[in-house]
């Protein structure tokens, strides 16, 4: 298998050098490009994108999950998932089966190939971004989880369109 991107995070200051705006920036800069590095990565080695690949993943850990139920495990828009479920279904690594009782709920499944493609990937499958912050310990990801809602409350404030983002924020 071919080599994993390298990270940019030898490019990072020292830990101990003073917190700034601009060095706190450059940390969410390194996060989003190396999660979209691994996701470009992912993409040329399994032929799927990093969220297909994790959505396959959830449904290996959890078959006969509802749209909904996987949109929730992967913090998406309900609407975002069933497209994406739809390119799944299309491709032939999933299949979505009606309970007979109720029509309306539908089941997801891996298909032999799904399970056949998620085997051969590359991982973590769910992303290294997700990845990483399901390794940190509870009382750091508490800690993160209080210092971004403080900051998204401070966009809140100076951006109108804030409430036209796909996940909710709630005070």
């Amino acid at each position: 298998m071919p080599r994993k991107p390298s990270t940019t995070t030898g490019n990072l200051p020292k830990s101990q050098s003073p917190a700034t705006p601009l060095s706190v920036l450059q940390r969410f800069r390194v996060l989003i490009r190396t999660a979209q590095r691994h996701s470009q990565w992912i993409e040329r080695q399994s032929g799927v994108t990093g969220a297909q690949l994790w959505a396959l993943q959830e449904l290996l850990e959890q078959p006969g999950l509802r749209v909904g139920e996987l949109a929730n495990l992967m913090a998406l828009h309900q609407s975002t998932a069933s497209n994406m479920i739809d390119k799944l279904e299309s491709a032939g690594l999933m299949r979505k089966e009606r309970n007979n009782a109720d029509q309306r709920v539908v089941r997801l499944y891996l298909t032999d190939s799904g399970t056949e493609l998620l085997a051969n990937a590359p991982s973590p499958a769910r992303g290294v971004l997700p990845e990483a912050l399901r390794l940190l310990p509870g009382d750091s990801l508490t800690q993160l989880q209080g210092d971004l809602d403080v900051l998204l409350r401070q966009i809140k404030n100076m951006d109108e369109g804030f409430g036209m983002q796909p996940l909710p924020f709630t005070e």
